[in-house]
This record gives structure tokens, C-alpha cells and sequence, in this order.
């Protein structure tokens, strides 16, 4: 079986670590990378034996035969270069969030349904062992009915590359919200079975960003704190919130609950780090229980590896650009409440 070729775009943080992900799965390889930083260009293709490199990126996917462009560049690239895979008649791998907002995200799944090609966006949160055995509990009805969600990442200070693009809405779309909360909406969403939302209520705030950018004479025109209702046709209410900086007492808080008529369950992050357990509470003979699953499930997968084994064996793909286009409309909603003081009908 031949391998599947990748192209990578962006060569940040999270660029460097699809390189190296992509590059140890068996059935693909990193054929050429691409980002305007020619030192970074030869530090990741000498470190990952990539010797194909480019300065543009539209000049990549003209000249390299790939199968699959990874687009880990800032928010507002992700469309122009995602629209240009598909017309070059690649698959995408698209970091979140899918884009700058709902109707560039449209715009995304149309060109990836006119290509027939596929469209993943990397909700990597779906893709711990806690996440997924948590899923196949809820799955299985344990839960019964959810009716209540609430889903945070809250940072006390976190405030990424700070004077860098991550702080201008023109190139990131928002701020903690289109960053950290895309993850843990998507995360909730997935464990509710994506429920239809009704009406958004939201509210953005940036006391302490705004102060240090005033100190620091840096832009940053975006929220350092959000928090959203949303309420969905089903009866069920979600709770989100999400900060790069809040006056809590952890340094990183990430969690999601449920509440069901039969049990309920919380996933979140363990010692303020990127590790996570799960657990879930039930009533059985009247009495209360606590079950904690111990172990990896043998079939987790991080979310590039299920990419590629899903295009090799030709099934449906998981974090789809359906899926991804639901969170940009959620998340545009709540920056037009944040803006208007009103809630936004869906």
C-alpha cells in the first residue's frame, strides 16, 4: 500500500507537532512543509527529513503531489488555503477553529463537497482515552436524557504569544472564545449527540488583557474572558465558558459536565496539565455510585492517525466540516450577543 502523502502548512506550536505526528503514522509521510519563517523551515525538514520546503504555500500545492494538505497556519488563513486544496483535489486537515467565522466555514464545506474530497477539522479533544470512554458510556444510555452541560478551559494567565496574532481579531477571529472554548463547545456538543440550538446568549470581557496592552503599548483587540447559555430545541442548556486570563485559583482548568435524568458525568484535566480523567455518577438499588475507568482504550487514536486510517479503509471520518460549520455558527452567535446585550434566535 503506497503511503499517504502530507503537506503541512504553518510551522507554529501546533504546525511542529502535526509534522511529527503525521511523520510517525506507518501508512503516511510528511512529503513537504510549508511557512514564511525560512529558519523554521530547516530546523522542522532536517529534524523530520523533510526536504521539500516552501516560503508560499500556493506554490507547494502546485508544485508537490500530496494527498492530504494540514493547515496549521493563524485563523485567517485557514480558508483561502483549504479552498485551495480542494482545487488542487486534496483532502483537508484543518486546525480549529474550522475558520474566521460561519460564512467563510460554508464556504470551506462547499468546496470540499464540489472536490469530493474530505474535510477534518482537528477537534483533538475527542481523542484522549478519557474522551472516548466516556462517548461509549453515553453511548450506551447511561445517562438517559442530558439536560445540562456546562463546559470551561479557563486559564488564570495564559495569554498565548501575547502582542502576537493570537491578540488581533483581523488575523484570529476572537480571542479565549474562537480559541480555547471552540474545543470544549465541540466536546460538549459531540457527548450531547450535536443537539439543534435554538438561541445563544452571550458576554465578552477584557479587563486584564486590555491593561496589560495598554502597559505593554501592544494590540490586542479581542476578549480575554467569554461565557455563554445555549439553549437547543430538546430542552437542554449549555454553559461555556473560556479565559486566557480570570482570577481563579488554578494556572489551566478544563472540564465539561453532564447531567442526565440517569447519571451524569465530568471530564477534566488532571494537576493543571493536558492529561485527563473522566468519571460518572449513577443510582442503582437506591444506592449511589462512582465509576472511574483506569487504563487506555485500545482503539484511541489521536485525531491525525483516525484521518488517515479513515481515507486508507474509506469509512466517514469523525470532527467533520459539518460538525466544524455548527461550532463557527455557535460561536459567531455568541460574539453577536456579546456585542448586541441580547440573546441571538437561531
Amino acid at each position: 500500500m503506497d503511503k499517504i502523502r502530507i503537506g503541512v502548512i504553518g510551522l507554529g506550536g501546533i504546525g511542529r507537532g502535526h509534522v511529527k505526528s503525521f511523520a510517525g503514522n506507518a501508512n503516511a509521510t510528511v512529503v513537504a512543509i510549508s511557512d514564511l519563517n525560512e529558519q523554521l523551515l530547516k530546523e522542522i525538514g532536517d529534524n523530520n527529513e523533510v526536504a521539500n520546503r516552501y516560503t508560499d504555500a500556493y506554490e507547494m500545492l502546485e508544485k508537490e503531489a500530496v494527498d492530504v494538505v494540514c493547515i496549521a497556519t493563524p485563523n485567517k488563513f485557514h480558508k483561502p488555503y483549504a479552498i485551495a486544496a480542494f482545487k488542487a483535489g486534496l483532502h483537508v486537515f484543518c486546525e480549529k477553529p474550522m475558520a474566521m467565522n460561519a460564512t467563510e466555514a460554508e464556504e470551506m464545506l462547499a468546496a470540499s463537497k464540489t472536490a469530493k474530497k474530505r474535510l477534518m477539522i482537528d477537534f483533538s479533544y475527542r481523542f484522549s482515552p478519557a474522551a472516548v470512554q466516556i462517548k461509549k458510556e453515553v453511548e450506551s444510555g447511561v445517562l438517559g436524557d442530558i439536560y445540562y452541560a456546562r463546559s470551561e478551559w479557563l486559564r488564570r494567565r495564559g495569554l498565548p504569544g501575547f502582542g502576537g496574532w493570537f491578540g488581533q481579531k483581523a488575523l484570529a477571529g476572537g480571542g479565549p472564545l474562537i480559541d480555547l472554548g471552540v474545543h470544549r463547545l465541540d466536546f460538549a456538543l459531540w457527548l450531547m449527540d450535536f443537539p439543534k440550538p435554538t438561541w445563544v446568549m452571550g458576554s465578552t470581557y477584557d479587563p486584564i488583557a486590555r491593561k496589560l496592552a495598554e502597559k505593554e503599548d501592544c494590540v490586542f483587540d479581542v476578549e480575554d474572558f467569554s461565557t455563554a447559555m445555549i439553549k437547543f430545541e430538546n430542552g437542554a442548556t449549555l454553559d461555556l465558558t473560556a479565559s486566557w486570563a480570570s482570577n481563579i485559583k488554578e494556572n489551566e482548568l478544563m472540564a465539561t459536565r453532564l447531567l442526565g435524568t440517569e447519571g451524569g458525568l465530568v471530564q477534566k484535566n488532571i494537576n493543571e496539565g493536558y492529561e485527563f480523567e473522566a468519571e460518572v455518577y449513577i443510582e442503582r438499588n437506591g444506592s449511589q455510585y462512582d465509576m472511574k475507568p483506569h487504563g487506555k482504550s485500545k482503539d484511541v487514536l489521536s485525531a491525525s492517525d483516525h484521518f488517515i486510517e479513515c481515507i486508507i479503509n474509506d469509512k466517514p471520518h469523525t470532527a467533520t466540516g459539518e460538525e466544524g460549520l455548527l461550532v463557527m455558527e455557535l460561536l459567531d452567535a455568541i460574539y453577536a450577543s456579546a456585542e448586541s446585550g441580547e440573546p441571538i434566535k437561531l
